[in-house]
C-alpha cells in the first residue's frame, strides 16, 4: 500500500527490476532490485492494472533514456532530476564523465539511496540534494545556485507532475523559467481523454495517500502559457510498437479497436507520452 508519495519510488523501481530480468529487456537496470526491496513488489501486488502500469514504466524509461541522449547532443552539461526517487540512470547510462547530475528528493529517500549505493560508482559527476519542492524559498535558492554554475541545464521530472496541483506546477514552471541556463525540461504528457483512466474511483481509493492532482484543461497550453513550448513529444503507444512492445490491451479491446473510427484510434494513440519542452 502507498502511504506517502515517496513510496511510489519503490513501486516504479520494482517494475524496472522485473524488466531487467527479461531476455528481451528494453533496458538493463541491475540496481533496481537492490533498491525496490519487498516494499516495491508489495505495492505492485496491491495496485490494480499492474500490467498496464508495468508497460507504461518500461516504455517511458526507454523513451526518457533516448531523450536525455538527445539533449546531451545539444550541449547540456547539467541535469537536475527533481523527485529522482530510485532512478539509477547515472549508473547505467553511458554518460560523459564531465556531466553534472543532481538528484533531488526527500531526505529519507536520499539517505536510503546513498546507503544502498555506497559501493557503486556512477558514470558521471553525481550529487544528491535533500529538498522538499514545496519549500519555495529553498527551491529558488537551489535553482539559482545551479544556474550560476552551469551553461545548459536539463530538468527531468519523471512521474512527478501528476502528483502536483495546477498551482504547484505553475509555480514550478515559473521558477524554472526564471533561470537563464535552464534550457530543456522533460516531463510527461496526458491528453484530456487520459484523465478518466487516472482518476476513476478505484484508482482514487488505491492512491488516496498520493492522489493524482494535475488535470489542466489542455496540457500543452498550460505549459505554453508558462513560456515552455513543445520541442518534441514521444507517444508511448507509438514507441512501444516501435520496440516490439505494443500496449497490452485485453482481447475485447483489440476487437473494439478494429471497429473504431480512425479519429478515435488516433486519440487513443496520443493519450500519453513524454515531452521535451524548451523555453520560449
Amino acid at each position: 500500500m502507498i502511504t506517502h508519495v515517496s513510496d511510489t519510488a519503490f513501486w516504479i523501481a520494482s517494475y524496472r527490476a522485473n524488466e531487467s530480468l527479461r531476455s528481451d529487456a528494453l533496458f538493463k537496470d541491475p540496481l533496481a532490485a537492490l533498491l525496490s526491496e519487498e516494499k516495491g513488489q508489495d505495492i505492485v501486488d496491491y495496485i490494480s492494472g499492474s500490467r498496464y502500469v508495468s508497460w507504461t514504466v518500461v516504455i517511458r524509461t526507454r523513451v526518457i533514456d533516448e531523450m536525455i541522449n538527445s539533449c546531451l547532443l545539444e550541449g547540456v552539461d547539467t541535469i537536475i532530476n527533481l523527485g529522482a526517487g530510485l532512478d539509477t540512470r547515472p549508473y547505467r547510462l553511458d554518460l560523459p564523465t564531465s556531466l553534472r547530475w543532481i538528484e533531488v528528493d526527500y531526505p529519507h529517500l536520499i539517505e536510503f539511496k546513498e546507503e544502498k549505493l555506497k559501493n557503486e560508482k556512477p558514470n558521471c559527476h553525481l550529487e544528491r540534494v535533500t529538498l522538499d519542492l514545496a519549500h519555495l524559498e529553498e527551491r529558488q535558492i537551489f535553482f539559482s545556485k545551479v544556474n550560476s554554475q552551469a551553461k545548459k541545464v536539463l530538468i527531468l521530472t519523471e512521474g512527478v507532475i501528476p502528483y502536483l496541483s495546477e498551482e504547484q506546477v505553475s509555480s514550478l514552471a515559473i521558477d524554472l523559467h526564471a533561470q537563464n541556463t535552464f534550457s530543456f525540461w522533460i516531463t510527461e504528457y496526458h491528453s484530456h481523454e487520459m484523465y478518466k483512466h487516472l482518476r476513476n474511483n478505484k484508482k482514487n481509493k488505491e492512491m488516496k495517500n498520493s492522489p493524482f492532482q494535475f488535470f489542466p484543461l489542455n496540457w500543452l497550453n498550460f505549459f505554453s502559457e508558462h513560456l515552455w513550448k513543445k520541442r518534441e513529444i514521444f507517444y508511448l503507444v507509438d514507441e512501444g510498437e516501435k520496440w516490439g512492445r505494443p500496449f497490452p490491451a485485453p482481447w475485447w479491446a483489440k476487437i473494439l479497436h478494429i471497429l473504431m473510427p480512425a479519429k478515435e484510434i488516433e486519440k487513443f494513440r496520443k493519450m500519453s507520452g513524454y515531452i521535451i519542452f524548451e523555453k520560449i
